[in-house]
């Protein structure tokens, strides 16, 4: 202890002042708590300059209670007698929320907070069970033999793993696949002829002209906001062109694209 620097035994080592960085003039209490002015150490981390409490400060929450701590825990298991239970005092049974329910109602209760408030001014409780008997246990639907949880996968054989039977199962599944699709494309091409854009429009029926859907009288006489075409009769020549193509596409408005080119 340096009689005259009293204050330096509360902090921590970093900041006490050594031979190895030498100050010229007065040593004043900033240089030691003041991380700015602090001179880093050789082989050490520089200090903060905060203070340590003594040797007699305890970190964290004091335990006060005596109860033989973990070996006490370990070797013994403590829970409250039934002589204990019957000697103190009497339980007091649970409340019925069902008959104060059903009595709140009987009284012309119909909101939730009306229906706190009876509940807070009245008090029904359920009865107490009768001395000596016993509370009887539901019986149990389970049947005894079952196993509760996930089943657990059975385990994959090692043989097959190191057979490799695995990838020749793949490789015929695939084998079987293959030849599988070149049959149906075998008998595809043994089949009819399949339709062009001409003999689907010869056999196509023209559709008659359909009614305009219904519109609101206000909306009857307004023009279209976008109009792509550059007169009336162009418009008309496209519309004659799209159903007349339409036998052939796909869709519900046969505006679909077609495949038979």
């Amino acid at each position: 202890m340096r009689p005259e620097f009293p204050w330096l035994n509360n902090l921590d080592s970093g900041s006490l002042p050594t031979m190895e960085s030498p100050h010229i003039g007065v040593v004043r209490d900033s240089m030691l708590t003041n991380p700015r002015l602090i001179r880093p150490s050789l082989g050490r981390s520089k200090s903060k300059g905060l203070a340590c409490p003594g040797p007699d400060f305890v970190y964290g929450m004091v335990t006060t209670i005596q109860d033989g701590g973990v070996a006490e825990a370990i070797s013994n298991w403590h829970c409250p007698s039934a002589e204990g239970q019957r000697s103190g005092a009497p339980h007091r049974p649970e409340r019925d929320f069902v008959c104060l329910n059903r009595e709140g109602v009987k009284s012309g209760v119909v909101t939730a907070k009306e229906l706190r408030q009876y509940r807070d001014t009245h008090d029904i409780r359920r009865p107490a069970p009768a001395r000596g008997v016993a509370r009887r246990s539901m019986p149990t639907l389970v049947p005894p033999d079952l196993t509760f949880g996930i089943s657990t996968r059975p385990s994959t054989p090692i043989g097959e793993l190191l057979q490799q039977q695995y990838r020749q199962r793949w490789i015929q599944q695939q084998l079987h696949t293959h030849s599988a699709l070149q049959g149906q494309h075998h008998k595809r091409q043994l089949g009819r002829i399949q339709d062009t854009r001409t003999s689907t429009l010869r056999k196509s029926r023209p559709t008659g002209v359909s009614a305009p859907l219904w519109t609101l009288p206000r909306f009857q006489q307004v023009g279209p906001a976008l109009d792509t075409f550059r007169d009336a009769a162009a418009r008309q020549r496209a519309l004659k062109a799209q159903q007349a193509d339409a036998a052939r596409r796909p869709g519900a408005l046969g505006q679909g694209t077609s495949t038979k080119d």
